[in-house]
């Protein structure tokens, strides 16, 4: 189900994450999409989750407003409105003695910049001065703090002068209102560049149409909301529309591109049986499709929240950011009333003084500081979303940088299975009509290797048809259950197998007719074309490789000499409850281990190794034994995503320097009275554009 909610007192990015928090913290809350600009939330609630009434209190808690939203109401919030004011204003103000003829310090010109700067104050401030109000409510001290405070000291100091003429050498009007206005524009386009960030989501979360032509029992077709569809419904797509939903290919003969999806650029045929995925595009003629998932069930919802929950999850580095930052207000705060108090008694004067404070205080906004990391975060999810790499949170990025060991399992992850030479033991057209129909809907690499080589055969239509895990297929075929699977399998089920078949068991298939063996196909591994360049890149790199194989010893050494990893890296005759055991010795010895598995039969080893990396096929997405998801059968992405975590990591420390750095080096400059508010103001608005200019320097990298 899905909540939007109407936030109030939102100033910047670091507020929209804090909301953003506060309802991913809430029980079965599965996501949350704030947007800063409008002023909105929408979260998406699990069976029996939490009401709006809930969330609002969760937000309300953090110390910001919230209250229910309908879609069609305006989305267009006082943080919007109190910009416009502030732009139109704040540069009257300063333009103001140059257009008006009056004397020098002239009273009535004071009251005149009183009136301009008034709204300026009570329309623009208004989301600083109740946001500060809230946090410190709530015991905590934030940016707004210390905006209000900057802000309001230049005002009142300068309504002071107003009251009392001749107390003050002039009026700060112009810098009270330059202070809110400059922020809040420097916060404007933060949230605008931002955008960008999470432009693959939006496209991801866009890809699946909203409406799909739906075939009624009578044959008659009506249009209707995907959210009304149905499993078993029966869906037209005609050429050039998008996959509605997940499914699979009831009629016709389709070619489906794939792409924003796999990231493979070659379209894929489709023969009845086969699955369709939600948001493919239809590029040939009119087919039919049976609807199989909807909603957050398809493959494209599962992606489009794996990309989500990276963007909104922490990393370690982030929390130990968040807690400087609430220190470093504190700090802030006293540096400041030290500059009131020091320069007061020194003689300097309690205006200049005062002027002084405020600077500090605005130009010590640890914002930059908040965004460092999850403006990267953000950005690196994307750019890998982008690659056909999914992260499944934060962590995976500061985890790729600890890894030194890689190990890979052989068989899947860098072998292409192939079949030999088919014996067959009746017709052999038939045979090969049913291999390629049993064969086709699954997405195990050994039945699509056999599909792959039968592709031209002539399907057939099936019934019933079911995969049993690790076994093979099964369907039924005018009134007979046919298999395709593991010959022991076979021989377990009744159906006798030649001796000469049974010798080679363990990497062969066979294709039976109720208790009639019809063929046998023998299954050959052969390296994936890019595996050697892969490893060799990687070992380059400075990462120490390693296979592990189930084979025989013979084969096993035979493969790494082939794809380049030394003997006494390979690890033979390894069983799959081994290979957990194995990365646990591997990490005993020190550094961090990655494990690149296929997703069968590897999830303990993926949830053992401190990075684990499954390439899997889009119907496996959900798995969560993974840290890193390839959706692309090829390992050419891992070198990517490694170097990608690399420079995310360089990326998060570059932006934590220069934020630390403009701080250390800002405070004194106000301190000593080189630095004016507003000047410190347009420089705070700066150093936000730059660390989120920095972190969009990804995309190019």
């Amino acid at each position: 189900m899905r909540i939007r909610l109407r936030i109030g007192g939102m100033t910047c990015s670091n507020c929209a994450r804090h909301v953003q928090t506060a309802l991913c913290a809430v029980p079965k809350v599965t996501s949350a999409r704030v947007d800063l600009e409008k002023g909105r939330a929408t979260v998406e609630v699990g069976e029996g989750g939490p009401t709006s009434t809930m969330l609002v209190e969760a937000v309300q808690k953090a110390g910001y407003e919230a209250a229910p939203a309908e879609d069609d109401e305006d989305s267009s919030g006082p943080w919007q409105r109190g910009l416009l004011v502030g732009v139109v204003l704040t540069p009257l103000l300063f333009l103001l003695p140059w257009l008006v003829r009056a004397p020098p310090h002239s009273h009535w010109l004071g009251w005149l910049e009183f009136a301009l700067a008034l709204p300026v104050q009570l329309v623009t401030g208004r989301p600083f001065y109740q946001g500060a109000y809230r946090q410190l409510l709530h015991g905590r001290l934030d940016m707004d703090v210390l905006v209000s405070l900057g802000s309001s000291a230049a005002f009142l100091l300068s309504v002071y002068g107003l009251l009392r003429p001749g107390s003050l050498e002039h009026g700060y009007f112009d810098e009270a209102a330059a202070i809110l206005t400059l922020v809040s524009v420097g916060h404007w386009l933060e949230a605008r560049v931002s955008l960008r960030a999470s432009r693959t989501l939006r496209t991801l979360l866009a890809l699946a149409p909203p409406k799909a032509r739906r075939r009624l029992p009578d044959g008659r077709e009506e249009e209707v909301p995907v959210e009304e569809l149905q499993k078993g419904d029966l869906v037209v797509l005609a050429p050039g529309d998008r996959v509605p939903v997940d499914g699979v290919l009831a009629e016709g003969k389709g070619i489906l591109d794939e792409s924003m999806l796999t990231g493979e650029s070659q379209p894929v045929e489709k023969s009845p049986g086969e699955p369709l995925y939600a948001g493919t595009i239809n590029m040939s003629r009119q087919i039919l499709m049976r609807d199989s998932a909807a909603g957050s069930e398809t493959v494209l919802a599962h992606i489009a929240a794996t990309v989500e929950r990276a963007q909104q999850s922490r990393a370690a580095i982030q929390r130990l950011v968040d807690r400087v930052s609430n220190v470093f207000v504190l700090t802030v705060l006293v540096l400041a009333a030290a500059t009131v108090f020091g320069w007061g008694w020194a003689g300097l004067g309690w205006e200049a003084a005062l002027l002084r404070a405020a600077s500090v205080l605005v130009v010590a906004c640890p914002c930059a500081m908040g965004l460092a990391t999850p403006a990267a975060i953000l950005v690196a999810a994307n750019v890998a979303a982008q690659r056909g790499v999914l992260l499944r949170d934060a962590q995976a990025l500061e985890k790729c940088g600890r890894i030194r060991k890689i190990v890979f399992d052989k068989t899947g992850t860098l072998t292409e299975p192939t079949v030999g030479k088919p014996v067959y033991y009746g017709d052999a057209a038939e045979a090969e009509r049913l291999a390629r129909s049993l064969a086709g809907p699954s997405r195990h690499p050994l039945s699509q290797a056999v599909a792959r080589y039968f592709a031209q055969a002539q399907p057939v239509e099936l019934e019933n048809w079911e995969e049993e895990r690790g076994l093979g297929v099964r369907a039924r075929y005018q009134d007979k259950i046919v298999r395709l699977g593991s010959l022991r399998w076979l021989e377990e089920l009744g159906i006798a197998l030649p001796e000469e078949t049974a010798a080679g068991a363990n990497g062969t298939l066979g294709l039976a007719m109720g208790k009639q063996l019809l063929a046998t196909f023998p299954i050959v591994a052969r390296p994936k074309p890019s595996a050697a360049g892969v490893l060799r890149g990687l070992q380059e790199q400075g990462y120490t490789v390693y296979l592990l194989s189930g084979d025989r010893a013979e084969a096993a050494f035979a493969f790494s000499r082939e794809v380049g990893i030394p003997a006494e890296r390979t690890f033979a005759e390894v069983r799959p409850e081994g290979k957990a055991e194995l990365v646990q010795k591997l990490q005993s010895q020190g550094g961090g281990v990655a494990f690149v598995g296929d997703g069968i039969n590897d999830a303990p080893a993926l949830a053992q190794a401190d990075l684990g990396i499954a390439v899997l096929q889009a119907t496996d997405i959900a798995r969560e034994s993974a840290d890193v998801i390839l959706l692309r059968k090829d390992i050419e992405a891992i070198p990517e995503i490694l170097s990608l975590s690399a420079k995310t990591l360089r990326t998060i420390r570059e932006n934590l320097f220069w934020a630390f750095f403009y701080n250390a080096a800002a405070i004194p400059l106000a301190i000593f009275g080189v630095l004016a508010p507003a000047v410190c103001a347009a420089a705070m608005g700066m150093s936000d554009l730059f660390v989120v200019g920095n972190a969009l320097r990804l995309y190019r990298r």
